[in-house]
């Protein structure tokens, strides 16, 4: 196996992939606050790109409405396998996951709102900020301290960030969209439409042009047209990803060991792990901790902190035990009520989705510093506190694995 073969397999890894999107995070809240803070800031500013195409954008915007573009395509990928392959194909097993990431999202932004409701302004438009679960950053955590847990918590877990973030897309086109451009919006459809017949259509023609052209070649300049008319349309670029992830065709054409979902992904997700979330946590997680002066007594600050650390926590359980308790779903009885709550805290790591919202939500640098500084500090407790619960969690199964082991050999010794 070649050194970019190796690294592309470790990229794969949501350890590694995670690791990485902290130590981005880590530089640039170093960077933004150290001596070369002037720096960092002319990088995030520095703008290029073609104007007459309205694309002549700082590295800032490039990061998170392109190369984050990249990783909702891989989020709309995946949740286009689980409503066809996976999880959300049986709705009774994608019951208790999609009631949690349901009230993982309702709960939050409502303890939001009150505890901004007296504040008001602009203040109060921050109120998608704790809805959002960072997948990739989740998905770690649970990969480094849950050696030893249930795998069908980690499909517990999946399946609800996924739920999770197809809310989230659909608060940034509705919520966080102004300025509506129609007919790009209109030729971004017709580009989405041409993507899903050429992924999915089965006549002569459409076969002979896949089998002719190399499948960067025939999708990549689309996707590309794709982006930039949603961008030009003023919907957020993102959403272009998501939907061009939902079209993708998940089932192996003949020939084919695998669907061009599964290639496509396989591929893109080095590049995501790798380069587009590292990117963009660079890129977004520089708060001038100087410029926090009114931290610890703006209701944005609060708003997010309880939102997250209190309000998915109540969300996630709450929505999950009462779908157990008064309908006919029921949890895995590999699953213990513990590894709920510890996934419930896991859910508080906003990070990737919730800058990005709270990037669309504030205008105002001081507003915008509170969100983002509070959406690190939840994040990092979350990871604290969820590394401890599951932790432990992680230890009970290992013991009971060793308790079975043992009481097998005594019986086949026996």
């Amino acid at each position: 196996m070649s050194a970019i073969s190796r690294i592309a397999a470790a990229l794969r890894s949501d350890a590694v992939s995670g690791s990485l999107l902290i130590g981005a995070a880590l530089v640039a809240l170093v960077w933004a606050n150290s001596p070369l803070s002037h720096s960092y800031e002319s990088l995030r500013s520095f703008t290029f790109g073609p104007a007459a195409l309205h694309l002549n954008l700082s590295v800032e915007t490039w990061a998170a409405d392109g190369l984050l573009a990249v990783f909702f395509f891989i989020v709309g990928n995946e949740l286009k396998q689980e409503l066809v392959h996976g999880e959300l194909r049986d709705p009774r097993r994608a019951a208790l996951p999609i009631a949690a990431a349901i009230g993982g999202v309702a709960i939050p932004a409502l303890v939001f709102l009150a505890v901004n409701a007296t504040t008001g302004g602009e203040a109060i438009g921050g109120w998608g900020i704790p809805m959002a679960t960072d997948i990739a950053f989740a998905l770690a955590v649970l990969a480094v301290v849950g050696r030893h847990l249930p795998t069908p918590l980690r499909t517990f877990l999946l399946t609800l960030a996924t739920v999770d973030d197809m809310v989230a897309v659909l608060v940034i086109a509705v919520a966080y969209t102004t300025g509506l451009n129609l007919a790009a919006l209109a030729a971004a459809a017709v580009g989405l439409a041409v993507f899903g017949y050429l992924q999915n259509g089965s006549g002569g023609a459409v076969t002979r042009m896949r089998a002719r052209v190399p499948g960067w070649l025939l999708f990549g300049p689309l996707a590309v047209v794709i982006w930039a008319l949603m961008h030009a349309s003023g919907v957020h670029a993102t959403i272009a990803g998501v939907a061009m992830g939902l079209l993708m065709c998940t089932r192996p054409r003949a020939g084919d060991t695998l669907s061009a979902s599964h290639r496509t992904e396989e591929a893109l997700r080095p590049f995501s792990a790798g380069i587009a979330l590292p990117v963009f946590a660079l890129m977004a997680a520089g708060v001038s901790l100087s410029g926090a002066v009114g931290f610890w007594t703006s209701t944005i600050t609060w708003g997010v902190l309880a939102g997250l650390l209190a309000g998915k926590l109540l969300g996630i359980f709450g929505a999950t035990w009462l779908t157990a308790r008064f309908t006919s779903a029921h949890l895995n009885p590999k699953i213990a009520w513990a590894d709920i709550a510890g996934i419930g805290i896991l859910g508080a790591i906003g990070f990737t989705v919730s800058l990005l919202i709270a990037e669309l939500s504030y205008t105002t640098e001081a507003h915008l510093t509170d969100a983002k500084g509070a959406i690190l500090l939840a994040s990092a407790a979350a990871s604290l506190l969820a590394a401890v619960i599951l932790g432990r969690r992680s230890r009970h199964y290992h013991r009971l694995a060793q308790d079975q082991g043992d009481a097998q050999r005594t019986q086949t010794r026996d």
